[in-house]
């Protein structure tokens, strides 16, 4: 089938009118400005059908559904993804905000493309909030990955080096945890030899990181392990925790080296990813349990046991005083202790720290708040 370069125009059916309106098709400069994380670039399509107009139709439903799912796995994991598989291609249109468009050629019945999907963020979140999925939009600072191939010959790592043409291939912007990888540039060949990187030459590597003002830089070293599989290893400090690999790649039969290098840098970029995750995920829950302590010590019902009326007014002078308390509320008063309700906002192992400091010993016994003093 002969192919061309074309930007067609189409005859404007109801059906296709309508689905272009549901997933706001646009040109390849759209107007959308989402945060990047939202946006799934250059999803190759090859599509055929009964005329070059439906199968680009065709095309953008697949490419805008692959693009769902890859940004589901991408912000909230497989298992995310895996529950939403029977989305339907409609509720998936109403998510999108815009589609860009690359590399466009068609024949009577094919259409080929690289299509990038531009997602709405808060349509996105609200249907993943509705599913009860958790998902991290805080991206990750970036990290420069060093490709060093372990050739027959020595280390390789700006010349033919296949392990370094994975990463390239594979690396993305928009991912949670954005990876870069060197130009290879004159500039970046007198920086960083193959020999110091594969030594790990500190100096060196630090000199490459600042080039590219990464947070993080990482070596990854790889080299053949028969004619189609790679032994990969990665260890260092990656932005969600350390990152300690050693592992066997293998492609299919016949596949070669190649395609078992880019196994290994999706799975690197896998297990990267899933880190940054797990510590966004325990952060937030870090603060929201902060928060619940908070609210949950913002109002306070404490026994205060006394001996005396003069005991009884020292306490309760010195509890008023201490810092973070807003108001001491008497809510009964006997010869022997007062019940009070103290405003706080403090949590209450903060509240106990400040009480010592004023003398004051704050302790809980039987799922009630006890006052006294040392």
């Amino acid at each position: 089938m002969t192919l061309r370069n074309c930007n067609p125009t189409f005859r404007p059916w109801k059906w296709l009118l309508a689905l272009a309106l549901a997933v706001h098709l646009v040109a390849a400069s759209a107007q959308a400005k989402e945060h990047k994380l939202f946006v799934v670039n250059a999803i190759a399509v090859d599509v055929t059908a009964e005329d070059a107009t439906r199968a680009k139709m065709k095309a953008i439903l697949q490419a805008q559904r692959e693009a769902f799912f890859r940004l589901v796995r991408r912000l909230a994991g497989a298992k995310a993804a895996k529950r939403l598989k029977n989305m339907p291609d409609r509720d998936i249109g109403r998510l999108l905000s815009s589609l860009s468009i690359a590399d466009e050629h068609t024949g009577p019945t094919r259409y080929l493309a690289r299509i990038s999907v531009h997602f709405n963020p808060r349509k996105l979140l609200r249907l993943l909030r509705a599913k009860g999925i958790a998902a991290v939009t805080r991206q990750a600072p970036p990290v420069l990955v060093v490709p060093v191939w372990q050739g027959p010959d020595g280390p390789v790592l700006w010349e033919d080096n296949p392990w370094l043409k994975a990463w390239r291939k594979l690396a993305d912007e928009h991912a949670l945890v954005p990876i870069i990888v060197p130009a290879g540039d004159e500039v970046d060949r007198n920086a960083l030899s193959a020999q110091e990187a594969f030594d790990g030459d500190r100096e060196a590597l630090q000199a490459l990181r600042m080039r590219y003002d990464a947070d993080y830089l990482l070596t990854a070293l790889a080299r053949p392990s028969g004619e189609n599989a790679v032994q990969a290893a990665m260890i260092g400090r990656s932005p969600g925790g350390r990152i300690a690999f050693d592992k066997t790649y293998v492609a299919p039969e016949g596949q070669g080296v190649e395609v078992a290098a880019e196994q290994a840098v999706r799975r690197f970029i896998e297990v990267m990813t899933i880190k940054w995750r797990r510590k966004v995920w325990k952060e937030e829950q870090a603060r929201r349990q902060a928060r619940a302590m908070a609210r949950a010590a913002s109002h306070m019902t404490v026994v205060v046991p006394f001996s005396s009326l003069r005991q009884w007014q020292q306490l309760r002078a010195r509890l008023a005083t201490t810092p973070g308390v807003n108001n001491v509320d008497v809510q009964s008063l006997s010869g022997t202790q007062a019940v009070v309700r103290v405003a706080t906002s403090l949590s209450p192992e903060a509240l106990r720290q400040e009480l010592a400091r004023s003398g004051l010993d704050l302790q809980n016994s039987g799922g009630r708040w006890y006052l006294r003093a040392w």
